[in-house]
């Protein structure tokens, strides 16, 4: 890429916007609570489909719930799906996952269950049945082969973690 594929903040340029998109991943669902909407997308291009709660839930503060989402999906081999925690939960009332994100693993057929914390330590938190509290991410994931060695190659960054690079 040369200085002319670059734009004055010197950003690469948009893909253009006629090139076909690839078609979405089929995900089988079956809505346990017939009652609810399946996942879904609030707007084009976002990563994570919002899950619901099927039942109301009151999470004092310091505590934590299990919520169920009245849904379960059959993942194709090679993928996973994440639930990750809505940001406007935890920015306005300080709830979020205790696990998160959780994994949902392409085997896994059971109910798709959110373990909500209310981080929040005066005010208590109540989730209504329908209320958005999650999102699933799908992704492809790789198998890993795991081989030991006796001493692993160096690298520029070596064993520093936690704080290693500054505040």
């Amino acid at each position: 890429m040369t200085a002319t594929d670059r734009d004055a903040a010197g950003s690469r340029p948009a893909p253009p916007t006629d090139a076909p998109a690839a078609p979405p991943l089929e995900i089988l669902i079956q809505r346990l609570d017939p009652g609810l909407p399946v996942p879904a997308y609030a707007h084009p291009g976002d990563a994570g489909a919002d899950l619901h709660a099927a039942c109301d839930a009151e999470l004092p503060p310091g505590e934590r719930a299990v919520v169920p989402t009245g849904v379960a999906i059959a993942l194709p081999e090679g993928y996973a799906a994440f639930v990750h925690p809505r940001s406007g939960l935890a920015s306005r009332h300080g709830v979020t996952l205790v696990n998160a994100p959780g994994t949902v693993d392409a085997g896994y057929r059971g109910e798709i269950k959110v373990t909500m914390i209310n981080t929040d330590a005066r005010e208590p938190f109540l989730v209504r049945r329908g209320d958005r509290i999650a999102q699933l991410v799908v992704q492809r994931v790789e198998r890993a082969a795991f081989r030991e060695v006796a001493r692993l190659p160096e690298s520029a960054r070596g064993a520093g973690g936690f704080g290693s690079t500054g505040r």
